[in-house]
């Protein structure tokens, strides 16, 4: 019997392309987005709960940090223009093309609710840019998930199922810890609620997707990855029973919490980016999943023959 071959590569280099993105342009890209949409859905929920003073921060908030993850992606495409050059067609299919046009449609209204709610003038467009803001902003803290997840890097791609999840609960983490730091604690009950779902779906998602990816979790749990997502898996425990426990009764322990968690939720993109990375390196995390999708397939159709 001839003993299976194992996977090689042309001179141990790697299968793909690693991807050009630089770290900090393309996490702080996809940490800065989501901060602000889930920031404008917690404002929102604010707003028609009588919290005025969370409200604003948030509006406030989610206007800066839209502002900072445009820049951030048009600084990592090199040229303004090329980002200009995304919204001359609209592709469905595209996550890129469909990125573009949200980011161009929320940026503003985030930009208009946050600047009526300051000046207190032009009470109702405020409010009418605040409830697109809202209702654009889930989709916002989420597509750059599924933009990862589209290309043939194996630690994006292999989550498909659950990265959009881990991306939508670290917004909700990030917004929830926003608003523990800026609000007064007379207003932060639903913040703290909010941190604590966020988290957990976060964990879970994460857990849920090292799972089912097998070997390709290696890059989620060791090297520059591992260490990202042990960093915000800690903050954002210590963050949680902060709000828990301490939010409503200290200003001061409110906003350590809320600091801790908006830095977990960074940290979960660093993580997430870094372990990408590493997978396009190694060339078994490109061809070991194959092969197995490749046996199970054989099994299936022997099966049914």
């Amino acid at each position: 019997m001839v003993p299976e071959a194992e996977f090689t590569s042309y001179y141990g280099r790697p299968v793909l392309n690693q991807p050009a993105w630089k770290p900090l342009n393309i996490a702080g890209y996809f940490f800065l987005g989501g901060l602000a949409g889930a920031g404008s859905v917690v404002a929102a929920g604010a707003e028609l709960t009588g919290r005025p003073v969370t409200a604003r921060a948030l509006k406030t908030s989610s206007a800066v940090a839209v502002a900072g993850s445009a820049a951030a992606l048009i600084h990592d495409l090199g040229r303004p223009g090329r980002f200009a050059n995304m919204l001359r067609v609209f592709k469905p299919t595209s996550p890129m093309s469909v990125g573009s046009w949200l980011l161009s449609a929320y940026g503003p209204a985030c930009a208009v609710a946050a600047a009526c709610d300051l000046t207190g003038r032009l009470p109702r467009v405020g409010r009418a840019a605040g409830a697109g803001a809202a209702l654009l902003g889930p989709a916002v803290a989420a597509y750059t998930a599924v933009l990862a997840a589209d290309t043939a890097v194996p630690g994006w791609h292999e989550g498909y199922r659950e990265l959009p999840f881990v991306f939508v609960g670290s917004a909700a983490t990030a917004a929830s810890g926003m608003a523990l730091a800026m609000s007064p604690t007379a207003e932060n009950g639903p913040a703290r609620s909010a941190a604590l779902a966020g988290t957990a779906l976060e964990n879970a998602a994460t857990k849920a997707m090292e799972r089912r990816l097998g070997l390709v979790a290696e890059v989620y749990r060791s090297g520059p990855g591992g260490r990202w997502m042990r960093a915000a898996e800690t903050l954002s425990a210590a963050g949680a029973a902060g709000a828990a426990l301490f939010a409503g009764r200290s200003r001061v322990a409110a906003g350590a919490s809320g600091l801790a968690l908006v830095a977990a939720s960074a940290c979960t993109r660093l993580g997430v980016f870094h372990a990408g990375l590493e997978s396009s390196k190694d060339p078994k995390y490109t061809v070991v999943p194959q092969r197995e999708r490749m046996r199970r397939r054989e099994q299936d159709d022997a099966a049914a023959g």
